[in-house]
Parts: structure tokens; C-alpha cells; sequence
């Protein structure tokens, strides 16, 4: 089997064998540790998502920044750019969809889209992560994508958001995987900078 086909299926598993309270306390100790972050508390447009598959929820996070006065951009599956993503805005009577994934995400309204080079943080999730700031997603190659010239923005900054239990020994990685200079658990920040 491929290795990285592997992985994902191990670390996947191990996230899934997460208790509903270990979630919860997860999600929590990670918004405490974003809400104190440097870049987040000088973020105004944040890219977040709604966690899928045994993802860290991110619900307490888009609270404080709802409270905070931020701006909170979902993705949203390209309608016609196959496997890109367009970022749309996320209030609480944001009229939702299911996309071809199962994920809920706005429904598409050009009005609502924020350019990339105009978002300040985009948190991304990942299956995996290494010590050298390698991430393993769920293989479509979307935040890759999406991420692939980040620098060229200069207000943009990606952070990986992941369970502890996703940290790895090594991520077998690709030429077009794009490394991330940040990734942020419950318990610790890795920097790769």
C-alpha cells in the first residue's frame, strides 16, 4: 500500500478513537491557545472550517472571533476550478449546504467571496504532521492548492490546526506538497519558520 495512503488511514483511526470529551476539551484548549496568538489577535479576516471526519472542532474558536469583531471565511469547493477552493464569509444565519464531500459549507454567493490575498490567517486542517512541518491532508490536494504561492501575499499566514495524536515521525511527502511555517494543537505550537 502506498505509505501515505497508510498513514492517513492510521492517524485517521486514531483521531476517530478520540472520546466526545477529549473532542471537547481539545477544542477549547485550542481556542484559548489561537485567542492568545500573536497573529490571530491582529487577524481582522480569518479562514477557518467546519471539522469533519474527527477534525478539531472549531465551533468555541469562531465564537470568540465572532466576539472578537473577526471576520470568519469558510471554504467552499470551487464550482467550475476542479479541486481549488474560494473562501466565503461565515455568520450565524449563513444559509449552509452540503458540498460533494458531506461537509456543510455556505452556499455560493459571489457577493461573500474573499479574495486569498485579502484573508489574514487561513487555518487549515491535516491528517498528519512531522517535526519538520510536513502535513498530510486528505489527499485532494485542496489547501496545496490553495497555498501554493502564500508567500506572495503579504499579509496572508497558514496555520495547521491538529489533534495531538496526529503528530508523526515522518510525513512521506510530495513535490507538490506546500509546508506549512506553523502548526498549532491543544497543547503545543510547532514552528517551522
Amino acid at each position: 500500500m502506498n505509505p501515505r495512503v497508510e498513514l492517513r488511514k492510521i492517524v485517521r483511526n486514531k483521531r476517530q478513537q478520540l472520546s466526545n470529551s477529549q473532542q471537547i476539551k481539545a477544542s477549547e484548549q485550542l481556542a484559548k491557545r489561537l485567542a492568545n496568538h500573536s497573529k490571530f489577535q491582529a487577524a481582522n479576516k480569518v479562514a477557518l472550517y467546519l471539522a469533519n471526519d474527527a477534525e478539531l472542532d472549531l465551533t468555541p474558536l469562531i465564537q470568540w472571533c465572532w466576539q472578537q469583531q473577526k471576520q470568519v471565511y469558510l471554504p467552499v469547493l470551487h464550482p467550475f476550478s476542479l479541486c481549488n477552493l474560494l473562501f466565503l464569509r461565515y455568520q450565524e444565519n449563513t444559509a449552509m449546504k452540503k458540498n460533494a464531500f458531506g461537509i456543510l459549507e455556505p452556499k455560493l454567493d459571489v457577493t461573500k467571496v474573499c479574495p486569498l490575498e485579502q484573508l489574514d490567517i487561513i487555518c487549515t486542517p491535516l491528517v498528519a504532521f512531522d517535526n519538520l512541518g510536513a502535513r498530510l491532508g486528505m489527499g485532494g490536494g485542496f489547501y496545496d492548492r490553495t497555498l501554493a504561492n502564500w508567500q506572495q501575499h503579504h499579509s496572508l499566514y497558514p496555520i495547521g490546526l491538529a489533534h495531538d495524536c496526529q503528530l508523526v515521525d515522518k510525513v512521506p511527502t510530495e513535490n507538490w506538497d506546500v509546508p506549512l511555517p506553523e502548526i498549532i494543537t491543544p497543547t503545543k505550537n510547532f514552528n517551522f519558520e
